[in-house]
């Protein structure tokens, strides 16, 4: 048994509703120690938004912050700055899922899948990410989807897997794009679907269950999940510190548990999501805005390199 999940495992018995806020503090400092996965990267300080220009620095900065904590990140574009994102995570030995965002613009799409390409070319992709629920948002149709996805995969070398994010329900009413995928990356959120936290475990199990059973023997990936800890709520699912707390822990504990690769979201918290998604979308780092951790007295970090070496 790995170290990670002998000590995860010990939580097991834990009734998490019934601790204080320092309790869970506590339980959550231990836990991000034990080291995740995955982690969605957040790049955009304060003030920026996607189209602006992100810099070398404040990524550096920023992966410094969360290298103790996990084995692999993720990576939304491979534009404007973001393409520096698997270069530096290489050099601090991280692993990473590389997307090339895809949307409505012709001229930014070619832009990404030359960049995604690129990358992979040059060793710093692990898996390549053809496009974030292109098929929620509606940008493309199914066929300018499946063009692009066939275009990278031909092109990527033999040992990079290529997928595409989106819903987990997608990959059930898709089957086109779902047998194209080598690996399929599955958001599953429990609170965008209104469910309370004291049953979301459960339901995200049977999120990422419809998505294994469409995959038809191909990798099943989490690519986001995660809970927010501030904002106005959705029918029963509230947003909470406490909340949040839970649900990472609970998530944490079952990715050990069930060898389940999930890539939590998110790593920092990013005011520009609150024109997409209201107040709530602003709360969804286990860091601040200002990079400072949310759900701990502000000591973890001084053992985590040493406990997160011993999962390696």
């Amino acid at each position: 048994m790995s170290f990670r999940k002998d000590k995860l495992m010990a939580l097991s018995g834990e009734n998490l509703d019934n601790k204080t806020k320092k309790g869970l503090q506590n339980v959550f400092n231990r836990v991000l120690n034990y080291g995740m996965q995955g982690l969605c990267f957040s790049p955009y300080e304060e003030g920026q938004k996607p189209g602006d220009q992100i810099s070398e620095e404040q990524i550096r900065r920023r992966m410094e912050i969360i290298k103790p904590y996990t084995k692999w990140i993720r990576s939304f574009s491979c534009t404007e700055g973001n393409e520096l994102i698997p270069v530096i995570a290489k050099e601090f030995g991280i692993k990473t899922l590389v997307g090339a965002w895809l949307g409505d613009d012709a001229e930014i799409n070619e832009k990404e899948v030359e960049g995604l390409i690129k990358l992979a070319d040059e060793g710093y992709v692990d898996i390549a990410a053809v496009g974030n629920e292109v098929m929620y948002r509606g940008d493309l149709t199914e066929d300018e989807l499946l063009k692009f996805m066939g275009r990278v995969k031909n092109a990527l070398p033999d040992n990079i897997p290529m997928g595409y994010v989106d819903a987990y329900y997608e990959f059930t009413q898709r089957p086109r794009i779902t047998e194209a995928c080598d690996v399929i990356l599955a958001n599953c959120y429990p609170y965008w679907e209104g469910c309370s936290i004291e049953y979301s475990l459960i339901y995200m199990k049977d999120m990422y269950n419809q998505a294994v059973k469409a995959a038809n023997g191909k990798k099943v990936i989490i690519s986001e999940t995660g809970w927010p800890s501030e904002g106005e709520g959705l029918k029963g699912a509230i947003p909470s510190y406490e909340n949040a707390i839970k649900y990472f822990v609970n998530t944490q504990k079952w990715s050990s548990e069930d060898d389940i690769d999930i890539f939590y979201f998110s790593s920092f918290d990013e005011s520009w999501k609150v024109g997409a998604e209201g107040i709530v979308g602003a709360y969804w780092g286990l860091w601040d805005k200002d990079e400072k951790i949310k759900f701990s007295d502000n000591q973890i970090g001084k053992k985590g390199n040493r406990l997160f070496n011993l999962l390696k």
